[in-house]
């Protein structure tokens, strides 16, 4: 009995030693926010008429005035005495935690201390984003707000009727947090279909019994990075960048994401091919292409880029075509390629311990090049960015255009 009094002991020990290695990797960063205005610019009736579901954002941090003034919005405290928040809660039982998350980190929100807890110092918006719909709105936001509730807060109250409360609880405070994003110009969208509720959970580790309900996406939108970035142009500091399309059967969707992208950031872009006039895609929808390939300076250019599509074959061997890739390298310029064209790369040969990504059809190829083969959307080693596929070319082009004229 000794023995095992002794065994048990020391299993407990050690448990407790794992368990507190294991938090003490937890951050508890705490963040305490700017005190929030009670006033404004924009009138109750000015914000109601503005307020629209933006889907498209700017790879663009938020200040922390902003996300100080979003978080008292949601469930910020009005009157101490009380403890009377923004948003009305059934029975004051406040089921609701707002979770923000960042670049810089996951943190919940403490009301009573107007303050971010930090719970993880990963960027989650990755993986909230292949838990969510509108995926590339989750991903490229400069806040995501993950409202989560607890239906056993308000169970013992409210009994059959908790659930119904606690959705309502949800819908005010969303309600407050897109009327403050569009008082301070910013973009937002609520999203309450996941394609995986438990997916949510687990990218925010939600504490047992609190469920996501909602996510908001909250940032500055695409057109007013383009306004910034032509504002802040004054002819000598405009960045070019050539477009390389397949003649025929290019990814449509590659294509115009990355131009759109590009055109937001106030870079300038030329379409070029194997032959100039009209190119079809693969749906049928058509470009121009101005330009023949063989023409290209790399010196004119600040960026190459390859979009894919099966139409880019007639790049995997052409020598005009891997030159290109090459002098982009050798001229420090920003070499980038989508879908299948990163094996044009790989057959220019300057992949070789490149992290990389294109589509799983294009692996082996990438591997047997000496590339470090990942599969993510989007990867950026070396001035080299490439995108996964279509449902990455937004943040393809985005990467493309921050590596030119920064975010």
């Amino acid at each position: 009995m000794k023995r095992f009094a002794i065994l048990g002991i020391a299993l407990v020990c050690f448990a407790s030693l794992c368990l507190g290695q294991r938090r003490s990797r937890t951050p508890q960063k705490i963040v305490h926010l700017t005190k929030p205005k009670l006033t404004g610019m924009v009138s109750f009736e000015d914000a109601l008429a503005k307020r629209r579901s933006v889907r498209l954002f700017a790879n663009k941090p938020l200040e922390s005035e902003q996300i100080s003034q979003l978080a008292w919005a949601g469930q910020g405290i009005i009157e101490k005495q009380r403890g009377l928040r923004t948003a009305p809660s059934a029975g004051e039982t406040h089921p609701i935690e707002l979770y923000f998350a960042t670049e810089e980190g996951l943190f919940v929100y403490r009301p009573d201390e107007h303050s971010l807890e930090q719970t993880s110092d990963n960027d989650v918006r990755a993986s909230l984003a292949t838990a969510a719909s509108m995926q590339e709105s989750v991903a490229m936001a400069g806040c995501d707000i993950i409202i989560a509730g607890s239906v056993r807060k308000l169970s013992t109250q409210f009994r059959n009727k908790a659930r119904t409360f606690m959705l309502l609880e949800a819908g005010h405070i969303a309600q407050n947090i897109l009327l403050q994003a569009t008082c301070l110009d910013l973009g937002s969208l609520p999203i309450a279909s996941f394609t995986s509720a438990k997916q949510v959970s687990r990218a925010c580790k939600l504490p047992p019994g609190l469920e996501p309900l909602y996510i908001i996406c909250v940032g500055h939108t695409i057109e007013q990075a383009a306004a910034k970035a032509s504002a802040n142009q004054d002819g000598t500091g405009v960045k070019n960048a050539a477009l390389i399309v397949a003649s025929q059967n290019f990814s449509e969707e590659e294509f115009f994401e990355t131009k759109r992208a590009l055109d937001a950031a106030g870079v300038q872009t030329v379409i070029a091919s194997t032959r100039i006039g009209i190119l079809r895609g693969m749906l049928g929808r058509i470009t121009e292409s101005k330009f023949l390939v063989g023409q290209l300076n790399v010196n004119d250019y600040d960026a190459i880029i390859f979009l894919g599509g099966p139409g880019a074959v007639e790049y995997v061997a052409n020598p005009v075509a891997l030159n290109l890739a090459q002098e982009a390298v050798r001229n420090r310029k920003v070499l980038a390629a989508i879908g299948t064209a990163p094996t044009i790369l790989a057959n220019a040969g300057v992949l070789t311990g490149v992290r990389t990504t294109s589509l799983l059809s294009e692996r082996n190829r990438l591997l047997l090049a000496g590339a470090l083969y990942t599969g993510m959307a989007v990867e950026e080693d070396r001035m080299i960015i490439t995108g996964r596929d279509s449902g990455a070319a937004m943040q393809f082009g985005r990467n493309v255009a921050d590596a030119l004229v920064g975010k």
